[in-house]
């Protein structure tokens, strides 16, 4: 039997009433909970408070503001999957979210609750590396502004320190940007055996900018960097692309599992990175 330890139960009524809950010890945010209360079940989370930021509909937003695509910690993976502003300039968040788990987790997953479990097989967490974001987090004495690409400190460990909250991702706004996420997983809805998101910006027939990020085969902060540095300045060409996409495979650092070798896994990035970035020009050229 799978029984989570004793653990007391708190529900905020508002942002400052949650900030004020998590500055006790011992406390973990309860949003979505698809990833905590199995962990909780099996012991390897075992908290002493739960703080249900449910009620919290201040956080639950999408919106363009001032040249950033803004979206709430609580906006549910559906949200993000149903938003047209979203898709329209970052159609990489709908790639991402269609093979996000399931629909019942898509209707109450939290995007922010995503990104703070840290779990190296999460898909959101590498798009937002891709996409260059940043993530608001909410303290008592204010907010302060960390790179998605510094959030995460390693597996199921982020940035946010106790009476802390994510409160925002912002994603900022350019022209001449295309984005595509690609995943494979044993089955609809799982964990990605591999999966590859690329952004890129162009500026005339050169990448001025690629954002690159990888999922679950230990690619630091998400990234593959250097096969970013190899696109700037580049044609985005077959030719570029695909040794971009063999640079990101040398560089990442998978683990052989139940879900295969780590040749295997290698070779998934290749792959699966040539597709995200010959996407993501197309889409650039398109207007996407």
């Amino acid at each position: 039997m799978q029984v989570p330890s004793h653990v007391e139960y708190e529900r905020a009524t508002s942002v400052e009433h949650a900030l004020s809950l998590l500055s006790r010890p011992d406390t973990r945010v309860l949003a979505g909970g698809h990833s905590l209360i199995p962990m909780m079940k099996l012991r390897l989370a075992q908290p002493g408070v739960l703080v249900d930021i449910n009620d919290l509909a201040e956080l639950s937003y999408i919106r363009l503001d001032g040249g950033q695509l803004r979206i709430g910690a609580l906006a549910r993976h559906a949200d993000l999957l149903d938003s047209a502003v979203a898709g329209q300039l970052y159609p990489i968040f709908h790639d991402a979210e269609r093979v996000v788990a399931d629909p019942i987790v898509r209707l109450w997953g939290t995007v922010g609750g995503s990104l703070c479990q840290a779990d190296p097989s999460e898909d959101l967490s590498a798009v937002f590396a891709a996409a260059r974001a940043v993530a608001v987090i909410r303290g008592q004495d204010g907010d302060r502004q960390i790179p998605v690409r510094q959030f995460h400190l390693g597996p199921y460990e982020t940035v946010i320190g106790p009476g802390e909250l994510l409160a925002e991702v912002r994603v900022p706004v350019h022209p001449g940007v295309g984005s595509a996420y690609e995943k494979v997983a044993r089955r609809v809805g799982d964990w990605s055996i591999a999966a590859a998101g690329a952004v890129l910006r162009l500026s005339g027939h050169r990448i001025e900018d690629a954002g690159i990020g990888l999922t679950a085969v230990g690619a630091e902060h998400f990234v593959a960097a250097e096969a970013e540095e190899f696109l700037r300045g580049r044609a985005p060409d077959e030719e570029n692309l695909r040794e971009a996409a063999t640079i990101a495979a040398a560089r990442c650092h998978p683990v052989a599992d139940q879900r295969g070798p780590e040749d295997y896994k290698r070779h998934l990035v290749a792959e699966l990175t040539a597709r995200a970035l010959r996407r993501a020009a197309e889409r650039t050229r398109a207007g996407r």
